[in-house]
């Protein structure tokens, strides 16, 4: 017997991921909430590098969405930040990093700066699903 089912109960079967978002802009906070909302998944918001590292030692998160350009602390600073906690942990945090920087060199830089994946702004709603999908399965 075969058992259609329609996308949102296919999403119910879904892993619910809880995800930091860092970014200092407003309105690519609320997009990517909205995102991860109609995905299914929690979010919480940082503003900073900072607070994105004062969360992490609160609260544990499946996967972060990291910005590059911010205030107090960047998001190269706090990938650097994380990957070395790792080291002493054990325990590898997924980040997927959100730039306006889309030049090829540029994204390997994030790869061997540590990124687990990108997405480059505007964000596709559909790409961060993928590699949502990629990276957590």
């Amino acid at each position: 017997m075969l058992i259609e089912m329609s996308g949102d109960e296919q999403r119910l079967s879904e892993p619910v991921l809880n995800v930091l978002v860092v970014d200092d802009d407003e309105l690519m906070q609320h997009t990517l909430s909205v995102y991860l909302s109609s995905l299914g998944h929690s979010d919480v918001i940082a503003s900073n590098g900072q607070q994105a590292l004062d969360c992490l030692r609160d609260e544990h998160f499946d996967v972060i969405l990291l910005d590059i350009n911010m205030p107090v602390m960047n998001g190269s600073e706090v990938l650097a930040a994380i990957r070395k906690q790792e080291q002493q942990t054990g325990i590898h945090q997924i980040i997927i990093m959100v730039t306006g920087y889309a030049e090829t060199d540029d994204l390997r830089k994030l790869t061997e700066a540590g990124a687990d994946g990108y997405v480059v702004k505007p964000v596709d709603p559909i790409k961060l699903e993928f590699e949502l999908i990629r990276l957590t399965r």
